[in-house]
């Protein structure tokens, strides 16, 4: 994915979101600081972020959603790279990986320590590509930011896309005629077209684009991810934008669709002091917007369970038990041959162990508030 562009130096026209999604939305503007201090998405992949599971704005929504038990895609986590990386104990939390360990705590395991190589995804390369589009959209002029230039972005995109992941050519191998990486494409590019229904990119002039964020809890982890969009207002409120290729949960689930969100709203807030005025998941594919407004008991509840979290992960990582909980879920998981609910051995653990001491943090769960 291309590294984010500054923020532009000229006043951007007065930007206002969909008054009828979210009327009294803070309106973005390429003024004001930015709310973080950031890396490139390149230099973040590059780096530790890497290491534990690079995030893509699909697949740390899909693992926020599945840690409430609501129905996700079918969109497993990015494939590993080619060469493998020695084994080692986690050092930072993502919302993918956050929410793989409340989704199954063995599926952490294989994703974080042993590193298991999973087979690419349709839908996440789909989403992937989706980002990259809007991504790069916003490189042109706001008068060109139209439906049919974005629609001409995704063949380029894509070529872009696979040269820098030589192991999606696996996804269309068996297509030779090339008819269903066609309609791929197009479905990639309703999705796009779906966009401009709901926000108007003529209007808006995003602080930043995948931008890269980290910051170190006290006595916790070091939290970390990659935000689609920051918008910031003239008069300095911050609006957290994210983009979803699927369709909005269902109310049952709003809760865990909003895990990743506040994650990255605790991160600000505690690398600039500053909580984001609002919260906005665009769902492209039920043309939805959703949103919510962050106050501060929100982020320190976030940050408890956070704790709580980390805590259980460093036990199982100390223990080396790893407890797979299963879930409708199991049915997409690439490590079926591994799992002890489908008759398969983990692999050896390449970390050393200690004994458990009883009154351990039972896994999977986040604690109480």
């Amino acid at each position: 994915m291309a590294a984010s562009a500054a923020a532009t130096e000229a006043p951007a026209p007065a930007a206002v979101p969909n008054p009828s999604t979210a009327p009294d939305a803070p309106s973005p503007s390429a003024t004001g600081a930015t709310p973080a201090t950031a890396t490139a998405t390149a230099t973040a992949t590059a780096t530790g972020e890497a290491a534990e599971g690079t995030e893509t704005g699909e697949t740390a929504g899909s693992a926020a959603t599945a840690a409430a038990g609501a129905p996700t895609e079918a969109t497993p986590a990015p494939t590993a790279p080619s060469v493998p990386r020695p084994a080692a104990a986690p050092t930072s939390l993502s919302p993918s990986r956050a929410g793989d360990f409340m989704q199954c705590p063995l599926l952490y395991r294989f994703r974080v320590i042993d590193r298991l190589p999973e087979k690419p995804s349709e839908a996440a390369t789909r989403g992937t590509l989706v980002h990259a589009v809007l991504e790069r959209l916003f490189d042109a002029p706001a008068g060109e930011r139209t439906a049919p230039r974005a629609r001409a972005l995704v063949p380029g995109q894509w070529d872009r896309l696979r040269e820098s992941r030589p192991e999606l050519a696996e996804l269309f191998a068996d297509d030779p005629d090339g008819q269903r990486l066609a309609r791929w494409l197009g479905e990639a590019e309703r999705l796009v077209e779906r966009w401009f229904t709901l926000e108007d990119p003529t209007r808006l002039e995003p602080a930043e684009r995948e931008l890269f964020v980290e910051a170190e809890l006290e006595s916790g982890p070091r939290l970390r991810g990659i935000i689609d969009r920051v918008d910031v207002a003239p008069t300095g409120e911050v609006r957290i934008v994210d983009y979803k290729t699927g369709k909005a949960p269902r109310p049952e689930y709003a809760e865990g669709a909003l895990f990743q969100m506040k994650f990255y709203a605790l991160v600000v807030w505690r690398l600039k002091g500053v909580v984001p005025r609002r919260l906005q998941l665009v769902y492209l594919g039920s043309g939805e917007v959703r949103t919510y407004d962050p106050v501060l008991a929100d982020l320190e509840r976030v940050e408890r369970r956070l704790r709580a979290l980390w805590d259980a992960i460093c036990e199982a990582t100390e223990s080396g038990e790893w407890r797979p909980r299963p879930t409708k879920l199991c049915g997409w998981c690439d490590h079926q041959a591994h799992c002890p609910e489908f008759g398969g051995t983990p692999p050896p653990y390449p970390l050393p162990v200690r004994a458990r001491e009883s009154g351990g943090v039972p896994q999977g769960r986040m604690g109480a508030d």
